[in-house]
Formats: C-alpha cells, sequence, structure tokens
C-alpha cells in the first residue's frame, strides 16, 4: 500500500477583486506623481509672481522716476533759457515738459498705489513749481534780454550738457543723472547770479524755483533707489527660489521613485503568488499527483479561480478512485 503526502496549496488573495486592485495601481501611480507636479506647479507660480512684479511693475517704475528726474532737468533748462532770453520758444517747451512730468506721474500712481504718498509729494512739488515759474514769467517784460553775458551762459550751459550727453553711451544710467545734476547745481549759481543782476524782480523766484524742482528731483531719486533695491531683493529671492526648488524637487522625486519601486514589488506579489501556488496544484494534477489541500482566503477574481481549480482537482481524485482496482 502507498502512501501519498498530502501537498498543501495556499491561495491568499487579500483585498478586492483583481479588476479593482489594477484600479488601485494605477490610481496609486498617478497618486506617486502629485507631490512632484504640485511643487513644480507651485514653485513656477512663485517664480512667475516675481518675474512679473519685476517686469511689470518695479523696474518700469524705476525707469520712470529716472525719466521724470531728467525731464524736470529739461524742464529747469526751458526755464531758464526763457528768464534768460525771453524766448516763448522756451516759454512753451517749459509747459510741455510739465504736462509730460504730469503724465509720468500718473502712470507711476497707478503702476504703484503703495507710492502714493510719494508720488502725492512730487506732484505737490511740481504744481509749486509751475506756479512759481508762471509768476516769476508774468513779472517779466516780454522783450528779450540784449545782455551778452547772459547768452554767453547759456551757450556755455548747452554746450556742457550736450557733450556730456554724448558720452552717455559709455556710462550708466546712474551714473549720468548723478552728473547731470551735478552739472545742472554747478551752472545755478551763475545762471541765478547772471538773472539777478539782469533783473532784481526775480531774485525771490530763483530760490523759490530752486528749492521746488529740488524737492521733485529728491522724491524722484528716492523712488528710483526703492524700485531698484526691490527689483534686487525680488532677484534674490528668484535666485533662493531656484535653490529651494532643485533641492525639495530633487528629495521629493527620490522618495517618489523609491516608493513607487516598493509599491511595484508589493501590488504585483499579491498577484503573482497566487496565480503561481495555482500553477503549482495544476502541475501537480497534471502528474496524476490529486493528494493537493487548498487554502484559500480572500475574494475576487483569483479566489474564484482557486475555487475552480479545487473542483477540478477534486473531481480527478474522485475519478481515480472511481477508475482504480477494486
Amino acid at each position: 500500500m502507498k502512501f501519498r503526502i498530502r501537498h498543501s496549496i495556499q491561495v491568499l488573495a487579500p483585498g478586492s477583486s483583481l479588476r479593482r486592485r489594477v484600479a488601485y495601481s494605477l490610481a496609486i501611480v498617478r497618486l506617486i506623481l502629485v507631490p512632484v507636479i504640485f511643487l513644480a506647479v507651485y514653485y513656477l507660480f512663485e517664480m512667475g509672481v516675481i518675474v512679473d512684479r519685476i517686469v511689470n511693475v518695479d523696474a518700469p517704475a524705476s525707469t520712470m522716476a529716472e525719466q521724470a528726474s531728467i525731464q524736470m532737468l529739461e524742464t529747469r533748462r526751458a526755464e531758464r533759457n526763457y528768464l534768460l532770453l525771453r524766448d516763448a520758444a522756451d516759454l512753451r517747451a517749459n509747459r510741455e515738459s510739465v504736462r509730460t512730468l504730469r503724465n509720468t506721474l500718473d502712470q507711476m500712481s497707478q503702476l504703484e498705489p503703495d507710492e502714493t504718498g510719494a508720488i502725492g509729494n512730487a506732484s505737490t512739488a511740481l504744481d509749486r513749481y509751475q506756479k512759481q515759474f508762471e509768476d516769476a514769467a508774468a513779472a517779466l517784460p516780454q522783450a528779450p534780454s540784449p545782455a551778452e553775458n547772459i547768452q554767453a551762459v547759456v551757450r556755455a550751459y548747452e554746450l556742457d550738457l550736450n557733450s556730456l550727453l554724448k558720452e552717455s553711451q559709455r556710462k550708466k544710467r546712474s551714473q549720468l543723472v548723478n552728473e547731470l545734476r551735478d552739472r545742472v547745481g554747478s551752472f545755478d549759481a551763475q545762471i541765478s547770479t547772471t538773472v539777478q543782476n539782469a533783473d532784481p524782480a526775480l531774485r525771490a523766484a530763483a530760490p523759490d524755483l530752486q528749492s521746488s524742482s529740488a524737492e521733485f528731483l529728491s522724491t524722484m531719486s528716492e523712488l528710483e533707489t526703492r524700485n531698484w533695491s526691490r527689483v534686487q531683493d525680488d532677484h534674490e529671492k528668484a535666485r533662493q527660489l531656484i535653490k529651494n526648488a532643485e533641492w525639495s524637487l530633487g528629495i521629493v522625486s527620490a522618495l517618489t521613485f523609491l516608493f513607487s519601486v516598493w509599491i511595484s514589488f508589493i501590488l504585483p506579489q499579491q498577484v503573482v503568488k497566487p496565480l503561481l501556488s495555482l500553477k503549482e496544484a495544476v502541475d501537480r494534477a497534471a502528474v496524476g499527483d490529486t493528494e493537493i489541500h487548498f487554502e484559500i482566503q480572500g475574494k475576487g477574481e483569483l479566489v474564484q479561480l482557486a475555487n475552480s481549480v479545487r473542483r477540478l482537482v477534486a473531481r480527478m481524485q474522485r475519478t481515480s478512485q472511481e477508475s482504480g482496482p477494486t
């Protein structure tokens, strides 16, 4: 009498059906990518905000403040020419420059609502300057001054400015603006002295015009400095954000890769291991070994397949017993 060893086949299929497991696997794969995508979108959004602020707010506002300073210098140039030479073209040029300055201040106010106070101070200084100039112009006689020394001062002033502007391409804007202010300051004393000597009625107006225009230039210089400082701060924030993005995305990507590798071993194992057990049972049954004990746990398609194999083996066992020797 032959004794046969009874083999035990374990089919452990915890969880739901195979289709659901595949769906869960795909969902987990997508969820693994969520941190990487989220971080990438977050850093791109933050970088876009910083770049947008630099390009559309801080840099244009700084440029406008610089242009306003230069425009005020042109305004003062037209003012001095008119006070010295009584030319109507200089009067029109001065008024046109003032209108341009007002438009620039309006644009800056719309661009930078946080700087409304400083822009308002500049607008007040411009209003005071315009009133003082109009009062001085109304008090002057309309006949041009024939004094040759006045014309000499103006010509020297224009030549000096022209020579400075010719060298502007080789200099930075901030350096050019500072030199323009220095040149204007050096000529202020000469022109003011000439004007006062030519017409004593302007002695009171000249210091007031100088004061209001200097206040305007000082305010624009402060605005320009603050805006460029914000540009530099934003640039530093952008550099730091890039570093943080590199580290964060690198770490999260590495963790995501390790997690995905772990998942790729765990999930298939829950499907492959029961199938290997069933393959072993079928192979034993194929060679006539029907002494197989099934331990089935779980539910779903794999469990249904295991039950079918168990019934098949049981039927083969009964058939073998019925056809055996009597």
